[in-house]
């Protein structure tokens, strides 16, 4: 063979043998890792952030709904207690019949966390609840007491569905 082939082959061959800077490789391959593992952590971490926020998304969105079926439900409760109240046979099969009808109604929307506002003559008058639609001279009652409950009001899950219409003393 020819002499610079030779020379050729043998320094190919010593840096082969030698290779490059282990050090410069090490250091390399540290920081390459390290790149990785933060981006790794980080992809991690916006995945789990973004789980949480969809099941919050969804558990509100579940709420949303059954927040509107029952604001159209509710007025058909109404309803049941007007038939009740109009109704002077409390012994008729029909009264009874329409009465545990409307305990029914009343139990599913207790089930789906529907909440009457609890309210009576005399409680106080809070606008964060009650809704008044007027005011009355009633010497019963002190200031910004609710002197009569016109419609009932509902919550659901500390979230008002509909306000208590109430009569005010002034």
């Amino acid at each position: 063979m020819d002499e610079t082939i030779k020379e050729e082959i043998l320094e190919e061959e010593q840096e082969i043998v030698e290779g490059p800077d282990c050090g410069e490789v090490l250091d390399t391959s540290d920081t390459r890792y390290n790149e990785m593992l933060d981006k790794y952590q980080r992809s991690l971490a916006e995945f789990d952030n973004y789980r949480k926020r969809t099941i919050k998304e969804m558990s509100a969105r579940y709420d949303d709904g059954i927040r509107a079926a029952c604001e159209k439900l509710i007025p058909m409760v109404d309803n049941f207690e007007r038939a009740l109240a109009a109704c002077e046979d409390k012994e008729n099969g029909f009264f009874q019949g329409v009465e545990m009808i409307a305990r029914q109604f009343g139990a599913v929307l207790n089930e789906m966390g529907v909440q009457e506002i609890e309210l009576e003559p005399g409680d106080s008058f809070d606008p964060n609840f009650h809704n008044a639609v007027a005011h009355v001279e009633d010497d019963n009652f002190g200031p910004s007491q609710v002197a009569e409950v016109l419609q009932k009001g509902y919550t659901h899950r500390d979230k008002v569905l509909r306000y208590s219409m109430v009569k005010v003393a002034n």
